[in-house]
Parts: C-alpha cells; structure tokens; sequence
C-alpha cells in the first residue's frame, strides 16, 4: 500500500492520512493469508507513481493499494484503487464520503473488499478483525493517529509528544486499548532515546501494557508492548511467550518479529534471532531500525561480511542512522578492525553524544592501546553524573575498558538493578556483549547472567 496523499487543506493532517493507510494494512495483515508490507517501508513512495512494478519488486509484492484522504470538520472522503503492478491492471476501485464517525467502517470495507479480490480466505475471525473497533469514541482515535505519528518519529520530543496524545486518548476513552498499547511502546523506548533512567518508565510501560491487553486478548498490539516493556523489566524470558502470542495474533506484525528477534539476540539465541528479523525484514524491507537490526543479526549468526553489506545498505537509506553506525562499529570491533570501529563510534557521538556512545568509544580507544582517551572520557561521564543521570552500564564498560573488573561489575550491578541494562540501544546484553567478556567465569557475573536470563539467582 502507497502513502496516501492528503488532500485535506491542512497540511497538519497527515497524521490522519498516515493512520488511515496503517489502519487498513493491519487489518489486512492480521488476516495471515498473504504477505502486507508495513507502511514504515512504503512511506518513502508516491502516491500514483508512474514505476509501479519496479515498487513492487522492491517491496516483494504483486499488488499495490493506493488512494487518497481528505478530511474537512466531521466528514472524510477516501479514494482507494487496488493494481496488479506486474501488468498495471485495475483490479477495484472505490470512493468513501462518509462522516468521520464512519472511519472504522470504511477501513472494513476496504480491507474486505481488497482481501476479496486479492482472494484471501476469510473465516469467521477474518470476518471480526476486518469489522473491528477499537473506540467509538472519533475525538480518542484522532488522538491515537497522532500518537503513533509521533511515536514513529523515535526523538525524544517526539516520544514525549507521543505519550501525551496516548494519554489524552485514555482519558477520552479509558477502554482504548490501542491507546494504552501505544502508552506502553513509547515509555518503553524513552530510555533508550532519551537516555532517562529506566525505573522512571518501564513500570509505567508495564502498566500501561498489561492494561491494553487485559481490555483486550486477541490485540497483537497489546501482547508486542508487554513483551517489549518485559524486556526491558527482565529478565528476558518473561518476554518470549507474549512475542509468540503477538505473532500468532498476526504474523505480519513486523515490529513483533523485530523486537523478538532483538530479544534473541540479548539471550544469545542467533540463528532464531536471525530467523525474526529476517522475516521482519521482508514484511517491512525499508525500515531503518529493521534494516539496522537485520545486519547486527547476521553479524551474531557468524556471517560477518554479509553483515557489514547490510549495515551499508541500511546507511544508505539514512546516512545519519545512528544504530547502523554503532552497529557496523560493533562488528568491525569484533573483527579486530579497530581504526574502522573508532570511525564509526566517533560519527555515533557526533549524532547523538549520549553515554553509551562514550562508552563504546572509550571501550575501542582502550583496546587500540589508547588508555588516556578511555580515561578522559570516564572522568567526563563521573563528572556529569553528579548532575544528571547516567547510565550505569555505561559506566561499567569504560572501567572494564581500563581493566578495572571490581568497578565494572559493581556498576553492570546497579545496571541490573536499575534497569538500565541494554546499553541504550548499542546491543549491550551482558548475555552477549563481548565487552564484558573479561568478567565471564566471575561468580557474582555468573549470578548476574542468571537473573538477566531467567530471574533465577
């Protein structure tokens, strides 16, 4: 499915023609009876463009959806026409004037019509998915549609953005449980954006995800944010029954399989992890965290080389993709290509100078023998925590960089404790990180490995 042009006056409702276009895919995707690419990868297309098969191709899709929103006070009117891409055929095509109250079913039967003529085999939960609502409240989904605008953003401001219009939303309709879903994946990913102290957010993420699935069970949504916010409560096999729930819900649901295949990833399980992500990348292909994701996959499955290939790949869609860098870093690091590593972990730095890129910097500068460096840098981040708050496991890398064991398992300690234990987003799992391989066979890191794993001590 294109983007949806927005052709209401306002240019500031394009969250709303963005929400419609994600609304009618899920619907689609969790009927599982054929592939649907998430709109993160075909946000970058046109509407109506004129190379609809070299799209497809690139998306690893037959058919396109595209069309069209334009919304005034309280009505919409929706364009929508579904084309064979291969031979540029119309297979349908339909226009919707509807009041806003009516979005949901319009979203039906487009769904509807689309999964017939594509020939998908509806049952009786087929049929419930596609006629599904999940508020009636019009002001809430408004609301909603903005949240995940935002959320999709991944800033900081953006992500604070997000969470008041998820609130909002709750406020309006307190059984939106889309809305608390979406509450649970923002304070989830603050931390890690942000770089704020996890115990600040994950019980509120916690909070707000057991609720959206406590309202309702059969939401992939809500099962992906508990997992995710599981995560990053621990220990991580809390976690892998709710991801598995998730996709049985909806197998299309390409954040799912990413943050299960990251959530492997943590555990040390590569092949499975692999498995996630490369499906999470052919359901959403041009995502730049799933395209990240997918090479630090394959660089942990052993297949280097393919794995710097595909961080590449994934700098090229975003040159300033700062999880490609540390990734990319990262593997080059493990390779022993150290003046490469430092490449990348300096331009991490230059785009977000968060404690954790320090720390993987100091950590490559100690290991190409350039001690003094680590040493400013850990001296740096010991002064600015006097004031504000700084990750532990940052802190534990750079002593361990220096030699330092005592230092680094007390601080990887108060990590666990703290919650802040996956490095914000640089892949740090005490499972995996080769970091902290020095302290491995370490009674009281053993401990550690164990509750991160298993909660058992």
């Amino acid at each position: 499915m294109l983007p949806f042009d927005n052709l209401s006056r306002d240019p500031d409702n394009a969250y709303f023609s963005e929400g419609i276009q994600d609304e009618i895919l899920t619907r689609l995707a969790k009927i599982g009876d054929f592939k649907v690419v998430s709109r993160t990868s075909t946000g970058k297309y046109k509407s109506s463009p004129e190379n609809l098969r070299e799209i497809a191709r690139q998306l690893g899709v037959a058919h396109i959806l595209e069309g069209s929103v334009q919304k005034t006070t309280d009505q919409v009117r929706v364009n929508v026409q579904l084309i064979n891409a291969l031979n540029d055929a119309h297979l349908w095509a339909e226009t919707y004037d509807r009041k806003l109250t009516d979005i949901f079913a319009v979203e039906s039967e487009i769904a509807k019509a689309v999964a017939e003529n594509l020939q998908a085999k509806l049952n009786g939960r087929a049929e419930k998915v596609l006629a599904a609502r999940p508020t009636e409240n019009p002001q809430a989904h408004e609301l909603y549609l903005k949240g995940r605008y935002f959320w999709n953003k991944r800033t900081t401001q953006n992500l604070e953005k997000a969470i008041g219009f998820f609130q909002q939303a709750i406020d309006l309709d307190p059984n939106y449980a889309l809305a608390y879903a979406g509450l649970g994946d923002a304070h989830s990913i603050v931390p890690i954006y942000a770089g704020t102290p996890p115990k600040d957010d994950v019980p509120k993420a916690l909070a707000a995800a057991r609720k959206a699935v406590e309202i309702d069970d059969s939401l992939a949504e809500a099962h992906t944010s508990l997992a995710n916010a599981l995560v990053m409560n621990l220990p991580l096999a809390t976690a892998e029954p709710e991801f598995r729930r998730a996709i049985e819900l909806n197998p299309n649901y390409a954040t799912a399989h990413q943050w299960f295949g990251e959530c492997l990833f943590g555990e040390g399980r590569y092949p499975e992890a692999l498995a996630e992500l490369e499906r999470a990348h052919e359901l959403d292909p041009l995502s730049l965290i799933i395209n990240a994701s997918y090479g630090m996959a394959l660089a942990g499955a052993g297949r280097t080389a393919e794995a710097i290939d595909q961080l590449h790949k994934a700098i090229d869609l975003e040159p300033n993709l700062i999880a490609a860098h540390s990734m990319l870093g990262q593997t080059f690091e493990a390779e022993g290509k150290l003046s490469e590593a430092i490449a990348e972990y300096d331009k991490v730095r230059e785009l977000a100078p968060t404690p954790a890129s320090y720390a993987v910097l100091a950590f490559a500068h100690a290991k190409a023998g350039r001690s003094a460096e680590a040493r400013k840098i850990l001296d740096e981040l010991t002064n600015q925590s006097r004031d504000r708050y700084i990750g532990a496991y940052a802190l534990a890398v750079v002593h361990l960089a220096l030699g330092e064991k005592e230092e680094g398992l007390r601080f990887l300690e108060k990590a666990f404790d703290d919650r802040d234990i996956l490095l914000q987003g640089f892949y740090g799992s005490i499972k995996t990180d080769k970091r902290l391989d020095s302290l491995r066979g370490n009674p009281r890191f053993e401990r550690l490995d164990q509750r991160f794993m298993s909660g058992k001590s």
